[in-house]
């Protein structure tokens, strides 16, 4: 390992190893016999992955999430290319986006339940809200920040439009599409765990409200708030990576 990527890696290490500590010493400090210590976490984690639940939680939540997410992003960006290339769709379409995208995703649990009660649909649909506005407004966005010349030139040299949309629009957008999807996949994420809490049988958010009715174990509560923590670092990591694809890159200055 090189001093650069140890120079990176090092300094966030600690930085945990000390909130630990500390989380570690306010416990036994204040002698608490119901928040639990790091070794307790950690012992409630083992104890979960030991018998397969963890896993069969961990799977629901990702399937939700990547099935919204999904879902979204096949409504989301051609609508998004749409308004960004045709003013009257954007000025018809983007007032209704901002009124609806600033509302929490939790707001529409009650309207959820109604809807599509208590399975696996209500979570999907609120994955599916959290994820979609997010992604159009940022493709709309990009759209209209390309360079008009390459547009013109392109209209110039009488390039058909679908054509226009695959070598020019598409590839000029990229970027701000990326970044939309980053956005909406966090949010997606993060929304998981409470939409989760109304679902009768499975995923993340449903562990957390499990274990705190099931004999307060606040060991396996923490334990899944940091589990949810640590995968949605590997979902920034993973999306983080997707900005050196050749496609993209040009846009980003590291």
């Amino acid at each position: 390992m090189n001093f650069d990527r140890l120079n990176r890696i090092l300094p966030p290490l600690l930085l945990i190893a000390a909130v630990v500590a500390l989380w570690w010493f306010v416990v036994v400090q204040s002698e608490s016999l119901i928040f639990p210590t790091p070794r307790q976490v950690a012992a409630g984690a083992v104890e979960l992955a030991a018998d397969g639940t963890l896993w069969r939680h961990i799977g629901a939540s990702l399937l939700r999430v990547a099935t919204g997410f999904l879902i979204a992003m096949l409504v989301a960006l051609p609508l998004g290319l749409w308004m960004g290339r045709v003013d009257a769709a954007y000025r018809t379409f983007n007032p209704l986006f901002q009124i609806l995208r600033p509302i929490s995703p939790i707001a529409w649990i009650p309207i959820a339940i109604l809807w599509f009660g208590v399975g696996d649909v209500s979570p999907v649909f609120l994955i599916f809200l959290a994820a979609v506005f997010p992604m159009i407004v940022q493709t709309a966005a990009g759209v209209h920040a390309i360079d008009g010349r390459y547009l013109r030139a392109a209209e110039n040299f009488g390039v058909p439009r679908a054509r226009l949309f695959r070598q020019v629009i598409v590839p000029a957008v990229l970027p701000e599409v990326l970044t939309g999807m980053r956005i909406s996949l966090g949010v997606a994420w993060l929304v998981v765990v409470a939409a989760e809490m109304i679902v009768r049988s499975s995923g993340l958010g449903f562990l957390i409200m499990d274990a705190r009715n099931a004999g307060n174990r606040y060991d396996l509560v923490v334990a899944a708030m940091i589990i949810i923590g640590l995968i949605g670092l590997g979902i920034d990591v993973a999306m983080r990576q997707l900005e050196g694809i050749k496609q993209v890159r040009w846009r980003y200055g590291r």
